[in-house]
């Protein structure tokens, strides 16, 4: 199956750069120069994927990535020009899906996308589905099928909040340090902050309360985090 990239920055070179890598890794890519012509060629293309420059001028990555939001789930790898961690945090809480640096190596770019594309489709890559469906309470991931629910209610998550709780609900009494979240979210040994995994944390827990559930996760001073009961509020 051949994946469809959408490349948004006002850079053609690095526009070029990041096509020339993907189209590398059998991927096909289609461009846009700014956030307007982003949102169009979104609605035109249905993109598995965007890479998604924040600093663009006028409508910059974060508006693009709002306006999508309300409508489509669809995993978004933010760029960002400053090593600046507020625009990081930022991106993923308002739901991207990871975020890389420019200056950045095309190779860990594909192996970033590569990541979140296997969260979503993990029968394409060959490896073993989980068998059944993982639940808690009223807590229930298909691993499968790539589907959540709390109550019956379908959730949208994005890839790596997905991940996340799949990863709590094969272990639902384990404590997680941030490493084993970050482990099981992202593999590869791509590194990224507390800050980032915590930001994941925030958007699930948000997401479950805004669905009557305000005990997901629990956190565990000091050492981490465990899923908890996953019930409706009182």
């Amino acid at each position: 199956m051949t994946h469809r990239i959408l490349i948004v920055d006002d850079d053609l070179h690095i526009r070029e750069v990041i096509r020339v890598a993907l189209k590398k890794a059998g991927m096909s890519v289609t461009e846009a120069r700014d956030g307007k012509e982003a949102l169009t060629r979104f609605a035109a293309d249905r993109p598995d994927l965007i890479v998604l420059d924040i600093g663009m001028p006028e409508f910059d990555g974060l508006d693009v990535c709002r306006e999508i939001r309300k409508s489509s789930d669809v995993p978004i790898l933010f760029l960002s020009a400053r090593d600046d961690e507020i625009d990081r945090v930022l991106g993923l809480e308002i739901g991207g899906d990871d975020y890389v640096t420019k200056p950045f190596s095309p190779r860990e770019l594909v192996a970033r996308v590569n990541v979140i594309l296997r969260r979503l489709m993990p029968r394409a890559t060959g490896a073993k589905p989980e068998a059944g469906v993982l639940s808690r309470g009223h807590l229930s991931v298909d691993p499968e099928q790539h589907v959540a629910t709390f109550a019956g209610a379908p959730l949208r998550l994005t890839a790596i909040e997905f991940g996340i709780l799949r990863a709590f609900l094969t272990r639902p009494t384990a404590v997680f340090n941030r490493e084993q979240i970050m482990s099981a979210a992202y593999q590869l040994n791509i590194q990224v902050s507390d800050r980032t995994i915590d930001s994941h944390i925030r958007n699930i827990r948000a997401k479950l309360a805004a669905a009557n559930c305000d005990n997901v996760i629990e956190t565990v001073h000091g050492v981490g985090f465990k899923l908890g009961r996953c019930e409706p509020q009182a």
